[in-house]
């Protein structure tokens, strides 16, 4: 089970720190089953980071993990929490809190920070979509985007900039994480996107917001 979690600032003139939050929960299969947002003072002093406090992120875990509850009469195995800031102590302690037993949560960081470029020493061709590269344990780069052989091609204009991503928390190995992340850039089925950026855990949740 995925959840894709964002957050949009409300530009309230009285709250400078007031954001909506959206969580859209997908499954393996590609069905998206909830989107829950609320709103409060989630913004910091610090440019495009978010926070949420424990209770609130508690409660975002426990809806998703009711709906996947009511569809398969038992909890997920795995819970993956895509975000685009670094969790919190109070969030992480508050995402596993919510958890039932027996369901492991993992954090991820994803972000497109575009200060990275790989080029090919040979030939013509871009690097292909859904390389990776391991920094440690817990970060690596995946390129989304690339030259894909099933298509001959590679569907862009630039040199494609990878997903840095970063394990905040949980044992859920790299690798896996990164298939995982692959996989789901191929299920916006409403933009009929063969290979989309970003996974649909953010992609839904960011054009929700």
């Amino acid at each position: 089970c995925y959840i894709g979690l964002v957050f949009k600032r409300t530009n309230n003139p009285r709250n400078e720190y007031e954001a909506c939050c959206g969580a859209q929960m997908f499954l393996h299969t590609g069905e998206g089953i909830v989107f829950k947002g609320s709103v409060g003072e989630w913004a910091s002093d610090r440019p495009g980071e978010f926070h949420l406090p424990k209770d609130k992120a508690s409660e975002i875990v426990r809806r998703c993990i009711a709906s996947y509850v009511d569809k398969h009469d038992k909890p997920p195995a795995e819970l993956f929490i895509h975000g685009r800031t670094v969790f919190d102590r109070e969030e992480i302690e508050g995402f596993r809190a919510a958890a039932p037993v027996g369901t492991q949560v993992t954090g991820i960081q994803i972000r497109r920070p575009n200060d990275l470029k790989l080029f090919r020493a040979e030939g013509a061709r871009v690097v292909m979509r859904g390389l990776g590269l391991q920094i440690d344990r817990r970060n690596g780069f995946l390129w989304t985007s690339g030259h894909i052989p099933k298509l001959g091609t590679y569907p862009g204009r630039e040199v494609p900039t990878p997903l840095k991503i970063k394990i905040v928390f949980g044992d859920t190995p790299l690798d896996q994480v990164m298939a995982d992340i692959v996989a789901l850039t191929k299920l916006n089925f409403n933009t009929c996107i063969y290979g989309d950026g970003f996974p649909v855990t953010l992609r839904f949740a960011d054009d929700v917001g």
